[in-house]
């Protein structure tokens, strides 16, 4: 391999590297945090920080500062991805909702985002319906193990969760979002602003100082699970095909569970190892469905199930 070859796939190795691992591991470092931290002030310290950093460093690169409509297409879709689809996560996990159980409900959004494009006139094809399907069940089956059995609040906040993150995707193909990683920074800002509301008309305070590592769990969320893990999807949707972009979701909700049990103590029962198995078949169906029959993703948000 020549040395400008190598140094053209360093780049995307270390794209991919972003997404699988650091995108993943998000949901086990969020219920790391949430020991220490109320989750909505959390999740609002995250993106709002985050969001003003981008801001900053995408002014200084001669950025554009969007303009009002793309400010409230921005504020729209953040509210619905971030502050209510990554928020009810945050408190899901407060409540004690395993973080590979958290990561295994999200990996559904694609199905529920395919079932919103019929509202626009998106053609779907049989396969992808049939993992639609399929998707279900296995979240019928997850919610009978003995993590979510016991925990029907928390999920049913993730079901939400995922259900406005879909809905917010299909949507922001339809609105004029600021260029690039602006709308990410836009976004951040504004969903982090109504967190940091929600958390304050909550009653949320904190008791005490968060320990070391209460604040490493949100620099880690904030630096690389906000910043470079958005920056580095964007890079791929321009370099590689779609398929390899958004091939983390079937790769995301396995780091979650093996941190999960590695270092925080959690298990899977038999049932909830089956759901996820069948989860993971129903994505790759839809995922199938749109690449074969050639229908592109027209935006970030609209094949991102993480956040």
């Amino acid at each position: 391999m020549t040395r400008s070859a190598t140094r053209s796939l360093l780049p995307l190795i270390a794209a991919l590297f972003a997404l699988y691992f650091i995108w993943g591991s998000t949901y086990f470092v969020i219920r790391v945090g949430v020991e220490s931290w109320p989750p909505l002030m959390m999740a609002g310290l995250r993106f709002f920080v985050a969001g003003c950093v981008m801001f900053a460093f995408l002014l200084l690169r001669g950025h554009k500062v969007p303009s009002l409509k793309q400010w409230l297409a921005a504020g729209a879709i953040g509210i619905l991805l971030l502050a209510v689809g990554n928020g009810l996560v945050t408190v899901a996990e407060h409540m004690q909702v395993p973080s590979g159980i958290a990561a295994v409900m999200v990996a559904t959004v694609p199905l529920f985002t395919l079932c919103f494009s019929r509202f626009w006139g998106m053609p779907n094809s049989r396969l992808e319906w049939t993992g639609v399907g399929i998707g279900l069940f296995g979240i019928v089956l997850l919610n009978t193990g003995s993590n979510l059995g016991g925990n029907p609040w928390g999920a049913l906040l993730i079901l939400l969760a995922s259900l406005s993150w879909a809905f917010g995707s299909v949507w922001s193909s339809r609105l004029t979002l600021p260029v690039g990683l602006m709308a990410g920074a836009a976004e951040m800002i504004v969903a982090g602003g109504v967190l940091l509301v929600a958390s304050r008309l909550s009653g949320e305070h904190l008791t005490a100082m968060p320990p070391l590592s209460g604040f490493l769990a949100l620099g880690y969320l904030m630096v690389f699970g906000s910043m470079i893990a958005i920056s580095a999807y964007m890079f791929l949707l321009k370099t590689v095909r779609p398929a390899i972009a958004t091939s983390y979701a079937y790769v995301n909700p396995m780091v979650a569970v093996l941190l999960g049990i590695s270092f925080g103590g959690e298990w899977l029962s038999p049932v909830e190892w089956a759901a996820l198995a069948v989860i993971l078949c129903a994505v790759l169906l839809v995922t199938l469905g749109k690449f074969v029959f050639g229908r592109k993703p027209a935006s970030l948000q609209e094949v991102n199930p993480d956040r």
